[in-house]
């Protein structure tokens, strides 16, 4: 005959050791999921960190009929939110993509430099001529003027919102001068230079006749070959008066009305109906990381000579 005490002994530690078994697949399968989630979370943030450094583009990897589209929208300037590499680069992607039926560039832009604009303005001519079954289409939002405008000559039709500004062909170059403030609280300006002109448009100078006119001379030079790419661009479209080149804008109705843009249309309009490729694939180039950091150092050494404050003094805008 059995002993009661020593069969409640045995239960008690037959109790235990499942309830220490039952622990530890508890512990082990917190761990397996703690693991996975900590691996899910890892691959996510390695995927995020990508397209951070634009390792991964939706561009890229598009294979079906689509329609391009690069985004023009800032200041335009080097180093900037529009310059002319990843501009060029944007346009280089979408044409060499075998989808691509039809490129759309949305401009919102105050203008910026003339160089940036003209390199681009370049260069969608050039892709133009080597794809010329491939159409490129400017849409405008709320506003494309000046080197905005230098862009959108180069595309085959520009298409506005009605209350889209427009225009503004002109140069222009700012600055200040300190001379009289400076008179006021007896500061004394002590410049030395090597080239009687290396001082041109110091603004803690007087203003020197000779510089002014070299000024003046230079931003009409720049302005004749603004006029030229947009009588170039927009043919015998254009209706030409003393107002088309006089810094002038325009809301999107008026300026189709006066031959600076086309039609009105958005771009789901203009992909859906006239590029005939509803699905809209972004090709805007985005800078990494490393690209950010190598441009700011370039723009900290730019001003670092002195040249920063006179190209970014004139604009076209």
């Amino acid at each position: 005959m059995s002993d009661p005490n020593q069969q409640d002994s045995n239960w008690q530690q037959q109790t235990i050791e499942k309830l220490a078994l039952s622990g530890l697949k508890e512990q082990k399968t917190a761990r397996r999921w703690s693991i996975f989630f900590k691996v899910l979370m890892f691959v996510y943030l390695f995927i995020v960190l990508f397209y951070a450094l634009g390792w991964i583009s939706n561009a890229k990897t598009a294979t079906g009929a689509h329609t391009a589209l690069i985004e023009v929208s800032g200041v335009i300037e080097a180093g900037g939110e529009v310059n002319a590499d990843s501009v060029m680069g944007s346009l280089n992607d979408a044409y060499e993509n075998k989808g691509t039926k039809g490129i759309i560039l949305r401009i919102n832009s105050p203008g910026g430099s003339p160089v940036q604009a003209g390199i681009i303005y370049d260069e969608i001519r050039r892709q133009k001529k080597l794809h010329p079954t491939i159409p490129v289409y400017a849409v405008v939002e709320d506003i494309c003027a000046s080197g905005g405008y230098y862009i959108a000559a180069a595309t085959d039709k520009i298409y506005v919102d009605k209350a889209s500004i427009v225009g503004s062909i002109g140069v222009l170059m700012d600055g200040y001068g300190f001379t009289g403030l400076m008179g006021k609280v007896g500061v004394e300006r002590r410049l030395l230079t090597a080239g009687e002109n290396k001082a041109m448009l110091d603004p803690f100078s007087p203003v020197n006749p000779k510089h002014q006119q070299l000024a003046q001379a230079m931003l009409n030079q720049i302005h004749e070959q603004f006029k030229t790419i947009v009588r170039e661009g927009r043919g015998n479209r254009l209706v030409e008066d003393n107002e088309t080149f006089s810094g002038l804008f325009w809301s999107g109705e008026q300026s189709i009305k006066i031959g600076l843009a086309d039609a009105l249309g958005s771009a789901d309009y203009v992909a859906r109906e006239v590029i005939k490729q509803e699905e809209i694939v972004d090709f805007t180039y985005q800078d990494s990381i490393t690209d950010r950091f190598a441009k700011r150092l370039g723009a900290s050494m730019a001003k670092s000579v002195g040249l920063d404050a006179m190209v970014k003094g004139m604009q076209l805008r």
